[in-house]
């Protein structure tokens, strides 16, 4: 027998009865499981520098970002819409010019970044990365991809860092 559930959107988990394996049979523990483990894969000392809000600055437009940084997030066609602009959510392509991925917001501190951005295709998602750019460089530091239980849109930067301190935000 398999059951199904649906953790996020566009992430489903397959418990198969009887399987040896230390993931729990019921499929709401395994829920619970997963929730707990929350945000592990980004560092302490990141953590620290985001939770100083006032070293941020938001970031109004895509073609705002540095290019190393949009690159990050831009979908397989290179394209990355504006806050607000029309993309392409879902995977039937109604208009093979739009976007697959736009961005929320965006925050900077001058090295650190942090992209918040909703994902279409197969399945609709909200994600987050992290990114360093030191002074003079060109290539980033890929610090930390993540996203949000509830499955919606962070409004802003301290949304975010209040979301991640209740332990509603998780690895992807």
């Amino acid at each position: 027998m398999t059951r199904h559930l649906t953790l996020l959107p566009g992430v489903l988990v397959l418990f198969v009865a009887g399987c040896a394996s230390p993931t729990p049979q019921d499929p709401i523990q395994a829920f619970q499981v997963l929730r707990k483990a929350g945000v592990t894969k980004l560092p302490a000392d990141d953590q620290k520098v985001l939770r100083d809000v006032s070293r941020f600055h938001e970031i109004n437009a895509v073609t705002n970002l540095p290019a190393c940084i949009f690159a990050l997030r831009a979908d397989d066609n290179g394209r990355l819409a504006e806050p607000g602009q029309e993309w392409q959510v879902g995977c039937v392509v109604t208009d093979d010019t739009l976007a697959f991925r736009r961005m929320i917001w965006a925050v900077t501190d001058g090295e650190l970044y942090v992209v918040h951005y909703e994902q279409g295709g197969y399945a609709y998602n909200v994600q987050f990365i992290v990114a360093k750019l030191k002074a003079g460089k060109s290539k980033p530091s890929f610090i930390w991809h993540g996203t949000i239980w509830s499955g919606k849109p962070v409004e802003d930067y301290p949304a975010f860092l209040k979301a991640l301190q209740n332990n509603e935000v998780a690895d992807f």
